[in-house]
């Protein structure tokens, strides 16, 4: 009687529990919109916004392939396939604008991409909280400056009678220097007048992860005697790696996205050599012209460029330091 109670009860300790259907995906969505209703909420105006404005808008970009009329509208317009871009590769001025964007977004690319991750280290290791607080608001407030002050200060100091600089030569007996007509001279004071406004604001980023390193390893570090650059090589920079690496995709996939306003700001005709970038020549030929489907054209095939950067460093980083976009 014994033995046959206990081969029941191992029986039932064997025997597997009922199976519960797992909810489907409609009803874990239904218990989320009902439990976080007021997050959701608030995801509404952002979405519509780039549905409105960044997506729908990419339907157009068929003009690229269209003889586009006002009248007819896009669909009602010729098609005339790569004919625009064909214009555009057998332009003598192709290779010239390919140069020079990517020359000053390289150029760009390498000035300011050390240059705030240098500053947040530098004020990390700042113990004064008043200097440290002073340095930050100096390298900060330069970017809430609008793109046309920005150009305007940089015709104040550098124009080649008025400006400052070309005053306080004279004053030394020097000659004064054209700055803003020189071809050679252009990209430095583009990249660097970019340098100057852009700084502070992406060394917040950098402050922010290094602010969230845990300080038992400083602690740990110190009590191994580590000096300052140890520690700044061994805990600061593996901190901020993902950060800057997130960056650095970012940066290198709109690489070809020359800021527009201030090189058409500081362009003139004596600097055009250098300056002329396929966003200027686009607003130029494309835009003023009335050509859009030639300017579109153009815009597609730098768009184009940039996914293809985009995607090629995002798998190098993924493969190599495990961070990336997607």
């Amino acid at each position: 009687m014994g033995t046959a109670i206990a081969e029941r009860t191992e029986v039932l300790r064997t025997e597997a529990p009922p199976q519960v259907p797992e909810p489907g995906l409609w009803t874990n969505a239904a218990k989320s919109l009902r439990r976080h209703w007021q997050l959701y909420l608030l995801i509404i105006p952002p979405l519509l916004y780039f549905i409105l404005f960044k997506y729908v808008p990419m339907v157009n970009a068929v003009i690229a392939f269209k003889d586009y009329n006002v009248v007819q509208g896009v669909w009602g317009s010729k098609w005339v396939g790569t004919k625009y871009f064909e214009q555009f590769f057998q332009n003598p001025v192709f290779w010239t604008l390919l140069r020079n964007t990517l020359f000053l977004s390289v150029y760009s690319l390498l000035a300011s991409y050390p240059i705030p991750i240098i500053l947040a280290l530098l004020l990390n290791e700042v113990r004064g909280a008043v200097f440290k607080k002073s340095v930050q608001l100096v390298t900060y407030a330069p970017y809430f400056i609008s793109i046309v002050v920005l150009v305007s200060i940089i015709n104040l100091l550098l124009a080649p009678r008025t400006g400052i600089v070309s005053q306080a030569l004279v004053g030394l007996g020097l000659p004064p220097i054209d700055f803003l007509g020189s071809g050679d001279i252009f990209p430095s004071l583009y990249v660097w007048s970019g340098v100057w406004q852009g700084t502070g604001y992406a060394a917040v980023i950098y402050l922010a992860a290094l602010a969230g390193v845990d300080p038992s390893l400083y602690e740990a570090a110190r009590v191994d005697g580590a000096s300052r650059l140890q520690k700044i090589i061994n805990i600061d920079l593996p901190s901020i790696l993902p950060a800057a690496l997130i960056i650095l995709i970012l940066s290198v996939g709109s690489l070809m996205a020359v800021g527009f306003e201030k090189v058409f700001l500081l362009q003139n005709p004596l600097n055009q050599s250098s300056s002329e970038v396929i966003q200027t020549y686009v607003y130029k030929v494309g835009l003023l012209n009335a050509n859009f489907s030639f300017a579109t054209a153009i815009g597609l095939f730098n768009s184009a460029i940039n996914l293809i950067l985009l995607l090629a460093v995002n798998t190098i980083a993924k493969r190599t330091a495990n961070t990336s976009l997607f």
